[in-house]
C-alpha cells in the first residue's frame, strides 16, 4: 500500500498508516526523492505513529531516505515512534544517532521550522539586509 505524502508549504508530510514491506519501503523512498526535487522541498516528515513494529531494513531505509534527502537539501524528521518501537529498536542495536526524530508532527513541523529559520539567517536572508 503506498504511503500518503501530502505537501504543506516547503514541507512534505509522509503518513505511515500500517506496516511496510520491503516493497512499500523502497517506494516511498523512490517517492520521497521525486517529490522533493518536483516541490523542492526544504523539510520532510516522516509520521510513524501508526506502525507498531519497525524491522531492520524499515529502519535502515529511514536512515538511507534522510540521507538522501539532505544530500537534496531537505531535512528529515522521523516523528511517533511508539515506546514499544523505540525499545525494540535499542535492543536490536537499531539507533537514529545520526537524524532528527521528535515526539509528535507539532514538535516535528517546530523543529523543520527552527532549522528553516536558522538556514535562512546564515545564507543572509531574512537578516534585514
Amino acid at each position: 500500500m503506498p504511503v500518503p505524502i501530502l505537501k504543506q508549504g516547503t514541507y512534505l508530510i509522509a503518513s505511515v498508516q500500517s506496516a511496510l514491506t520491503d516493497a512499500d519501503t523502497e517506494r516511498l523512498r523512490d517517492d520521497l526523492m521525486k517529490q522533493v526535487s518536483k516541490y523542492r522541498a526544504h523539510g520532510i516528515i516522516v509520521d510513524v505513529t501508526a506502525i507498531d513494529v519497525l524491522d531492520s531494513f524499515a529502519a535502515r531505509s529511514l536512515r538511507t531516505i534522510a540521507h538522501m534527502t539532505q544530500l537534496r537539501g531537505a531535512e528529515t524528521v522521523i516523528v511517533g515512534l511508539q515506546p514499544e518501537v523505540a525499545f525494540a529498536m535499542v535492543q536490536l542495536g537499531l539507533t537514529f544517532d545520526d537524524m532528527h526524530t521528535a515526539l509528535d508532527l507539532e514538535e516535528g513541523l517546530a523543529w523543520l521550522e527552527n532549522k528553516s529559520s536558522g538556514r535562512r539567517h546564515r545564507d543572509g536572508r531574512d537578516s534585514g539586509r
